[in-house]
């Protein structure tokens, strides 16, 4: 599946609008680790793993939507990241999903 957050200079067929979110969150313990982080200073290394691992379930998701639809392609592939509650965020990915 060819990813691409622009237009690609070939002719293709949109087949339209594909999504994929999730929402992650970490457990207690490393809630109250990544809370003395934040006192002390530096990365935040817990809630930058939930980040990078709800991004990633976010396009496997879209790329699974944009699959059923029979797209080999997605462009304009966007990202956004919310946060619910202390240590939950919730990550989205979404795109035009096109047939090359």
């Amino acid at each position: 599946m060819i990813l691409s957050t622009v237009d690609l200079k070939t002719d293709y067929t949109v087949l339209g609008l594909v999504k994929g979110s999730t929402m992650r969150a970490r457990h207690l313990g490393q809630d109250i680790v990544a809370g003395l982080r934040k006192i002390v200073g530096g990365e935040v290394t817990e809630y930058a793993e939930l980040l990078v691992e709800a991004r990633d379930e976010s396009l496997k998701k879209m790329i699974q939507d944009a699959e059923r639809l029979g797209a080999n392609a997605i462009i304009g592939v966007r990202l956004q990241s919310t946060t619910i509650t202390t240590g939950a965020a919730e990550v989205t990915a979404y795109g035009t999903a096109v047939k090359i």
